[in-house]
C-alpha cells in the first residue's frame, strides 16, 4: 500500500469519527457519566467493530449491504430504535452517582453496536471502495486499514469522552447534570432521527 495514501484515509477517519454520530454522543455520555477510564473499553469495542466491518466489507459483505436496499432499511431502523432507547435512558438519568444502570457501555456491546450503526457502515464501506487496492493482499490492507481506525479515530473518539468528563467536573450540581444529560438525549435522538433525512 503506497504510503500516499495513508494521508487521505486519515484525513477520511479523523472526519468521520471527530463528527457527532451515535458513537461519539454515546461516549460522551459515558465520559459525563462514568468518566474517561471506565469509557476506554467502550473505544476499543468500537475500534474493533469497525475493524471486523472492514474485514466482512473488504471480503464482498459491502456490495451486498450496497446492492440490497432491505439490508439498509433494517440497519436505519434498528440502529434509530436503539438510539431512542438510549435516548430515553438519557434523558432519565440524573446525577452519575444516581445512574440507573451501574457501568459503562463494556467492549462487547461497543463492538456489536457498530452492526446497526449506519455510519461505522458507512465508513467501513468507503474506505473499503475508496482505498482498497487490487494491487496488494486484501488483507494486509484491512490490517493496515484498521491500525488507522485506531490511531487517529481513537484520540477523536477520547477527545468525545474528555468533553463529558470535563462537564462532569465544571458542574457538580445536579440539576445542571440532569440538564445536560437531557441535552445529550436530545442530540442522540436527532442522530437517530437523521438516519432518515
Amino acid at each position: 500500500m503506497e504510503i500516499s495514501a495513508l494521508v487521505p484515509l486519515a484525513i477520511y477517519i479523523f472526519v468521520m469519527t471527530i463528527t457527532p454520530g451515535p458513537n461519539n454522543m454515546m461516549l460522551a455520555s459515558s465520559g459525563l457519566v462514568f468518566g474517561i477510564g471506565r469509557s476506554v473499553p467502550h473505544i476499543l469495542g468500537i475500534t474493533s467493530g469497525v475493524a471486523l466491518q472492514l474485514l466482512l466489507t473488504g471480503f464482498g459483505l459491502g456490495t451486498i449491504f450496497a446492492a440490497e436496499p432491505a439490508i439498509q432499511f433494517a440497519l436505519k431502523v434498528l440502529g434509530t430504535a436503539y438510539l431512542f432507547w438510549l435516548s430515553s435512558r438519557l434523558w432519565q438519568a440524573g446525577a452519575p452517582e444516581s445512574v440507573s444502570s451501574p457501568r459503562p457501555i463494556n467492549f462487547r456491546e461497543a463492538a456489536v453496536f457498530q452492526f446497526i450503526n449506519p455510519k461505522a457502515w458507512l465508513i467501513a464501506v468507503t474506505i473499503c471502495s475508496v482505498f482498497l487496492s487490487s494491487q496488494y493482499s486484501m488483507l494486509l490492507q484491512i490490517t493496515v486499514f484498521s491500525l488507522a481506525f485506531l490511531a487517529v479515530g481513537a484520540p477523536s473518539m477520547l477527545a468525545w469522552v474528555c468533553f463529558g468528563a470535563s462537564v462532569r467536573r465544571l458542574t457538580t450540581n445536579s440539576h445542571r447534570i440532569r440538564l445536560i444529560n437531557r441535552i445529550m438525549a436530545g442530540l442522540t435522538a436527532f442522530t437517530g432521527a437523521m438516519f432518515w433525512m
